[in-house]
C-alpha cells in the first residue's frame, strides 16, 4: 500500500515538472488545426485561373513586370463577385455604400479595436486553455472555453417571432407556433 502511493506521489511529481516546463508565454491554441507534419499546406496552394485567348491582341494590357497577371487568382475578388458584388481596386468606400459606411459609424468608431479585441482574446484563451490532461494529451478545448459566449440560435429565432420581426431566411415556424 505504502508503494503504490509511492508511485502515485511520483507520477503526480513527474506530470508537474512536465506542466512546468510548457512555460506561460506559449499562446494558447484552443483549436488543434495545424498540422504536425513539415509537408506543404494544400490549403495555401492556388491554382492559376485558365488561359485565354482574347479577340483581338491589342486588348491586352501592357505587361507590368512584378505586377498581376489575368491569370492571377484572387480568392478575395472572386468571392465578392459570387455574392453580387463588384471587386474594387481601391480600398475606399465606394460612393454606393458611403450613406450606409456613415450609418454606421454614426456613434463613433474605436481606434484599434481589433488589436484590443486580439489582446483580450488572448487573454481569454491563456485563462481557458484546459486542464492538465487536456493539454499534455493534446485535445480539443476550444468548444468548451467559448460555452458560455455562444448564441442559442432557437432561442434568439424565437425572441425575434415573438417581437414579429419577419425572418424569411430561417426554416418556417412549426404549425402550433402560428
Amino acid at each position: 500500500m505504502r508503494s503504490a502511493r509511492m508511485s502515485f506521489a511520483l507520477l503526480a511529481v513527474a506530470l508537474m515538472a512536465l506542466q512546468g516546463c510548457s512555460g506561460n508565454d506559449r499562446v494558447p491554441q484552443l483549436m488543434n488545426i495545424r498540422s504536425s507534419t513539415s509537408g506543404p499546406d494544400e490549403f495555401a496552394i492556388l491554382p492559376p485561373k485558365p488561359l485565354e485567348m482574347p479577340d483581338s491582341l491589342a486588348e491586352l494590357p501592357e505587361p507590368t513586370p512584378g505586377g498581376s497577371n489575368l491569370t492571377d487568382p484572387r480568392p478575395f475578388d472572386d468571392a465578392i463577385v459570387a455574392l453580387g458584388g463588384r471587386p474594387q481596386d481601391s480600398t475606399g468606400v465606394p460612393a454606393a455604400d458611403a450613406a450606409l459606411f456613415n450609418h454606421v459609424g454614426r456613434k463613433g468608431v474605436t481606434p484599434g479595436i481589433r488589436s484590443m479585441l486580439a489582446a483580450e482574446d488572448l487573454e481569454f484563451r491563456r485563462r481557458n486553455d484546459g486542464r492538465l490532461l487536456e493539454r499534455l494529451f493534446d485535445v480539443n478545448v476550444y468548444f468548451n472555453a467559448y460555452r458560455r459566449l455562444a448564441l442559442d440560435q432557437h432561442a434568439e429565432l424565437e425572441r425575434w417571432r415573438l417581437r414579429g420581426v419577419r425572418t424569411p431566411s430561417a426554416p418556417p415556424p412549426k404549425p402550433n407556433e402560428e
